[in-house]
């Protein structure tokens, strides 16, 4: 079959072609997917923003000066040279904007494996690893498209939440989650009002999205950010998924001694990426890059991975309750319609209370 991929320029990622390639005969020990589906967010941008420093386009290779960006979603086998693979069974990971993939599955168990291509090897081993649906405790069929929308994100916020709170928040009272309508705020917030309800939470949001964050119910309060300066001065941390220097700096100025600790996770916004987790210094703390897959690992390791694996789906439950009815889910099909899609996320145009998910 022909495969059809998205390939976006990793310098201008408004630049995006359809690239039809004929596949190589299936390696002994490889299996080859269908992708049947899978979700563009806010935070596969941020997967191109940073891609080159953290290696996310070295996961699927494409020819200079393009890559492929990765999606989470599901995929049927329909091709294996793997004795423990079959033919049929579906699986949820990281795929590629596009229409197959081919992988070495290795570290096999009823509920997953790791893929073990060569040139996947250097990078972390978190975003290797897939689950076999037929015994996935995670896998709910009736909400595949909320796992695909909010998983991902979803254990990022997890794991910001479960950080801040060892650090008992830095001695801060309050959390300034800018992008505060982005999917992995949501989560934070959610996490946080659970296990940390004594943090006030403030979402920062452009004034557009203001009534939207607000009707989540997960903030104490929403803030415009063209009303940030009227903020009151408290002891504060601030985790930054817009990814606009300007911005954060706004916040930094404002707050000054007040700011405990300054977070760097995403970024959303498509003025100032450039200067994402660089720039001139600001005033305040130094801020901090935070790298979930390390602190995936970290958390796995420090709780065994059965217990870390229940205090998630514990969190998961609960969060994809308060956030029921938030999030319209609106399929398309076609990689056409992906790279339609993708275009109106790097430039900002996705409406947050839609839930995009491509079926190629």
């Amino acid at each position: 079959m022909t495969t059809t991929r998205i390939h976006v320029r990793k310098d201008a990622l408004e630049r995006a072609e359809l690239v039809h390639v004929e596949p190589m005969d299936l390696a002994d020990g490889a299996v080859r997917l269908a992708i049947e589906s899978f979700s563009v967010t806010a935070n596969n941008v941020t997967y191109a923003v940073v891609g080159d420093g953290f290696k996310y386009w070295d996961f699927f290779p494409a020819p200079d000066p393009y890559g492929i960006v990765p999606m989470w979603g599901h995929a049927r086998v329909v091709e294996s040279n793997h004795p423990d693979i079959a033919v049929g069974e579906r699986v949820y990971g990281y795929l590629p904007m596009g229409s197959s993939l081919d992988m070495v599955p290795g570290k096999v168990s009823a509920s997953g494996f790791t893929d073990m291509s060569e040139h996947r090897q250097p990078m972390s081993p978190v975003y290797n690893q897939y689950s076999r649906l037929a015994d996935d405790p995670e896998h709910d069929p009736a909400r595949e498209a909320e796992r695909m929308i909010f998983g991902p994100l979803f254990r990022t916020g997890f794991l910001i939440a479960d950080f801040m709170k060892r650090e008992n928040w830095f001695g801060a009272g309050q959390v300034l989650l800018t992008s505060a309508s982005s999917k992995t705020a949501m989560a934070l917030a959610s996490v946080a009002k659970a296990n940390s309800p004594a943090i006030r939470r403030v979402g920062l949001t452009s004034k557009g999205n203001v009534d939207f964050v607000r009707a989540t119910g997960l903030y104490d309060d929403v803030v415009a950010y063209d009303e940030l300066e009227q903020m009151e001065k408290r002891a504060s941390v601030v985790v930054d998924f817009a990814g606009n220097a300007s911005l954060l700096g706004r916040v930094h100025d404002h707050f000054s001694d007040a700011l405990e600790y300054s977070c760097l996770v995403g970024a959303t916004h498509k003025e100032a990426r450039s200067t994402f987790g660089g720039g001139e210094a600001m005033t305040g703390p130094k801020p901090q890059l935070f790298f979930a897959p390390d602190h995936m690992i970290a958390f796995a390791r420090d709780h065994g991975r059965e217990e870390a694996s229940r205090l998630v789906a514990e969190a998961w439950r609960t969060f994809l309750g308060e956030v029921a009815g938030t999030v319209e889910i609106d399929r398309r099909e076609g990689l056409s319609a992906a790279r339609e899609v993708w275009l109106e996320m790097v430039a900002g145009k996705v409406d947050p209370a839609r839930g995009i998910v491509i079926e190629p």
